[in-house]
């Protein structure tokens, strides 16, 4: 796999981190591409503009949005009823970019010039306090590469410290 080939590619995509395309998030999808064991047409978020685009890239035809992934929509950030909320926090662990904030057993909210309209916080949600609603665009796909890099950094940081303070215990 050319991984300068990877980057390219991943920058054509838009960010969502949605999962939509059976990878755990853009840049792995990007990499099964520039591999070759992937479909440029996977990615509903991008629509038939991004396979066009990546299409374009590669030199390849570009092909219909596969309906197997899901259809393409317009921007659409969550929005949680804080009402509702009962701070379960199993939507903040599910957001791939840190757009949701709150502390357990208090209530949540999104951030929505960070939220990319992934969906991934609908599924946990045991109370489903949490919509999608139309919004005019979403954040550059700069910017939630950025999120969602710095969310994978503290995460594997936190686990780090865990496993330090447990090895500290033997």
């Amino acid at each position: 796999m050319d991984p300068d080939l990877a980057t390219r590619i991943d920058a054509l995509l838009p960010q969502t981190q949605c999962t939509k395309c059976g990878y755990a998030g853009c840049r792995p999808y990007a990499e099964a591409i520039a591999a070759g064991t992937a479909a440029i047409n996977h990615c509903p978020p991008g629509g038939d503009e991004g396979v066009t685009r990546l299409a374009r890239l590669l030199g390849r035809a570009p092909l219909p949005l596969d309906p197997a992934n899901g259809a393409w929509r317009p921007p659409r950030v969550a929005v949680i009823d804080e009402a509702a909320c009962i701070g379960c926090v199993k939507c903040i662990q599910a957001c791939p970019v840190d757009a949701i904030v709150g502390a357990a057993r208090r209530m949540h909210t999104v951030i929505a010039s960070w939220c990319t309209g992934c969906e991934l916080c609908l599924p946990p949600c045991p109370v489903d306090c949490i919509a999608l609603v139309p919004v005019a665009g979403l954040p550059s796909a700069k910017r939630s590469r950025e999120r969602h890099e710095a969310r994978a950094s503290r995460l594997a940081r936190e686990a780090a410290e865990s496993a330090a303070r447990l090895a500290s215990l033997e």
